[in-house]
């Protein structure tokens, strides 16, 4: 995926910033607002979401047998959490189930 987009490299200033591409001009030149991204920024971020997408898939594809859904969820949940790295263990964890089972009646 983060080959299939298009890179342009660019000189870009350590003091101010400032962004410079040479090209050739062929006379009919405008100047356009662009916002880039660091191409390693931008290749990590394409990672995560193959992790995430590829987590995603398992659970949506997954039919556990009779009597393992609770431990197929255990090491999907454990899969989510790699993928999700630093931000799964930030992250406040749910404490109330997702829908109320009959040994939790509230």
């Amino acid at each position: 995926m983060a080959d299939t987009v298009e890179t342009i490299k660019a000189w870009q200033c350590v003091g101010c910033g400032k962004l410079e591409a040479p090209a050739q001009c062929i006379g009919v030149c405008r100047d356009e607002l662009v916002h880039l991204v660091n191409v390693a920024d931008y290749r990590a971020a394409v990672a995560r979401a193959e992790a995430l997408e590829a987590v995603v898939r398992r659970i949506a594809l997954t039919f556990p047998k009779a009597g393992e859904g609770d431990r197929t969820w255990r090491v999907l949940q454990a899969q989510a959490k790699a993928a999700l790295g630093g931000l799964a263990a930030t992250s406040s964890p749910v404490e109330e189930p997702l829908a109320k089972s009959p040994e939790n009646k509230q």
